[in-house]
């Protein structure tokens, strides 16, 4: 029996850094399929003996069965595929592609006044970042919700996806920085609180590590 589920199962290992970024979003898919998975997490000095291992240098990286895959995106939608968390078909799958695509982009235009090594420059950045930059993409982002989200509060087709899980992990962080980030976007706001309503996902988000990234 055990040869047959052995087979069957894949084995999954995720290794990144200590901390949300990038990776946690396919933690969080874990969590909503309640699949078991070996969690590395590397402190950032640990970090420079163990790049080499890596394909292509950077993390996330997930290993099926040994094999390695880098690229937190594709990381990302793999797992949600294979745990039915990426959409029924593939026009709600490119429906998902469209606002994770989307949360990117946003990612994108706040990384300057995050990771600048210039003090005053960044938080010139970051102002102007969550004074004008910000609420267009969450503008853009309820408007996808509402088209695509069938009059229910989550992104694509009335049910969890991994879109939803994308975005709950990034505004944690932005909501961290300014807590009233999402004032101004109800549907975006009950989408979070909807996410945290999934009892896997409650249970997760209470027991993981608490940090700042």
């Amino acid at each position: 029996k055990n040869s047959i589920q052995t087979t069957l199962m894949p084995s999954y290992k995720l290794s990144y850094f200590n901390g949300r970024g990038v990776g946690e979003v396919s933690r969080l898919i874990f969590a909503a399929a309640g699949q078991k998975y070996e969690d590395v997490r590397y402190e950032v000095d640990q970090w420079p003996a163990y790049k080499a291992e890596m394909p292509l240098g950077q993390m996330p990286v997930l290993e099926v069965d040994g094999i390695k895959l880098p690229q937190s995106a594709a990381i990302a939608r793999f797992l949600a595929k294979q745990f039915h968390l990426a959409g029924k078909d593939n026009f709600e799958q490119a429906k998902v592609d469209a606002v994770v695509d989307t949360i990117y982009d946003t990612y994108k235009a706040w990384a300057p006044s995050r990771f600048g090594e210039d003090p005053v420059k960044k938080e010139a950045l970051s102002k102007k970042f969550f004074g004008e930059e910000l609420p267009k993409q969450l503008q853009n982002l309820e408007t996808l919700g509402k088209l695509y989200g069938n009059g229910g509060h989550f992104f694509v087709g009335n049910q969890l996806t991994w879109a939803d899980l994308f975005f709950h992990t990034i505004t944690e962080t932005l909501l961290g920085i300014n807590a009233d980030c999402l004032n101004n976007f109800p549907w975006l706001k009950q989408n979070r609180a909807e996410v945290e309503k999934q009892p896997k996902i409650a249970e997760y988000l209470k027991n993981r590590s608490k940090t700042e990234l």
